[in-house]
């Protein structure tokens, strides 16, 4: 993996109320909190210190100036000390934000290390197979959590994050998922004009990740197990595919949008451009799917990685009055203008963060785990219709207990896919592979 942040503030400075003595992380504020100007204290264990890790740390610590990262924990010791080596630069800026001191772990158990050396949130950016047993660990410690997606790379780790969501509910912690579009003002505008009426009932859709693949760490003269650790995007037990990597930043949008997860998922997938590379692992470089919603809405996927082929990320309904792309444009059957979206829109990326500290800042703890687990399951329902074939029913794939990920397996540091005689990964065959 790249798992790729611990010291107490003074006592006149505002801070988290220790969870033991609360029961969980109610916040103690100030007079003016609630009006989003006076942020809380908070103190952040990264686990997971790769770009995606740092960058979220980082985006925490420009959206609230109280917020402080005191612990680093990642699977590579050279990923930790990289990341040390950042946040000794952003303390150079901000020297009141930066407090790891010793607290920086490497291993298997680093993340219960970070969780346990005293932060009161954790943000969880490993490689998405360890999801479910780090934040089921850091609710049962009392940490409010943020988490990338995918939250699980099969439905056992689904149900086991939707478990800890609902335990999180019961200890009034913040649950926050880095589905970035539901903090994109793009996004939330056409929501509202589609939800208005607009453009009438929503009848079908389509969605898209398709690009030219992403960075390869085809490291040599490691361990199997560590091999797949570096190069963790290309398998199935890491990573669920790049449908559940990427494209379920599109497929929860459609969720979103249409207020609702499929009922079944039928479509085909495969591995065209990447044939006979070990580097690229177990993964398909293709698919496409057709999802259909309980309310008859239809929804086509297509994602994948082909360099030199069309790309493109983005997500379309089809309605009774008119089209949207859900990015901000709806335009009538003829094609033309209804209504375009021309505010300020700040990235997603960064602006979860501020939606985040400021909700803390007026009390208000979200849970966003559950539609980050139902995005996660939709996605991976249409990884295992493309891999088997097969029509696969929501219901079917949510009782499944078919696993990609073996805590018990992992603990042992050894790899739950291994290449053939030949050097290859078994790549899976739609009509003949068995995944549910």
């Amino acid at each position: 993996m790249a798992f790729r942040g611990l010291t107490p503030f003074s006592s006149d400075r505002r801070s988290f109320l220790k969870a033991g003595a609360l029961g969980a992380g109610t916040l103690a504020l100030g007079a003016n909190a609630a009006d989003g100007k006076d942020k809380p204290a908070i103190k952040i264990a990264l686990i997971g210190c790769g770009g995606r890790g740092t960058g979220a740390a980082t985006q925490a610590l420009e959206a609230n100036p109280n917020a402080v990262i005191v612990a680093l924990a990642d699977y590579f010791e050279d990923a930790v000390n990289n990341a040390a080596n950042h946040f000794g630069n952003v303390a150079k800026q901000r020297p009141k934000q930066i407090d790891i001191g010793p607290r920086k772990f490497s291993g298997l158990d680093a993340y219960q290390k970070a969780i346990d050396s005293g932060c009161d949130m954790v943000i969880l950016a490993t490689p998405p197979g360890f999801r479910p047993p780090h934040v089921e660990y850091a609710v049962k410690q009392n940490k409010h959590v943020f988490m990338e997606k995918p939250v699980a790379v099969d439905a056992p780790g689904v149900r086991q994050v939707l478990a800890a969501v609902e335990e999180a509910k019961k200890k009034n912690l913040y649950v926050a998922v880095g589905l970035q579009r539901h903090h994109e003002n793009g996004y939330r505008e056409t929501l509202k004009q589609v939800q208005s009426g607009l453009v009438g009932k929503i009848l079908g859709g389509r969605v898209y990740w398709a690009g030219g693949g992403v960075w390869v760490r085809d490291k040599q003269g490691v361990s199997e197990f560590d091999y797949q650790m570096h190069n963790w995007y290309y398998f199935n037990w890491l990573c669920g595919d790049q449908i559940c990597e990427q494209h379920i930043h599109n497929l929860d949008v459609f969720n979103w949008f249409n207020g609702s997860t499929p009922v079944k998922a039928r479509g085909y997938g495969g591995r065209e451009v990447r044939k006979g590379q070990k580097k690229f692992g177990e993964i398909f470089d293709h698919t496409a799917i057709e999802y259909t919603y309980a309310n008859g809405v239809v929804m086509q996927s297509y994602g994948g990685h082909i360099a030199g082929a069309w790309n493109d990320v983005s997500e379309h309904l089809v309605c009774e009055k008119g089209t949207v792309d859900c990015n901000g444009r709806i335009d009538d059957h003829d094609g033309k203008s209804l209504w375009r979206f021309k505010g300020p829109n700040p990235g997603g990326h960064a602006n979860e963060w501020v939606d985040l500290m400021n909700n803390l800042a007026e009390g208000k703890i979200l849970n966003e785990g559950e539609y980050g687990a139902h995005s996660t399951l939709t996605a991976i329902l249409g990884r295992t219709a493309a891999y088997s074939g097969k029509e696969v029913s929501w219901d079917t794939m949510l009782k499944s207990d078919f696993r990609y990920f073996d805590p018990e397996v992992v603990a042992r540091k050894e790899s739950l896919v291994l290449p053939g005689k030949d050097g290859l990964y078994p790549i899976a065959v739609p009509g003949q592979t068995k995944c549910f």
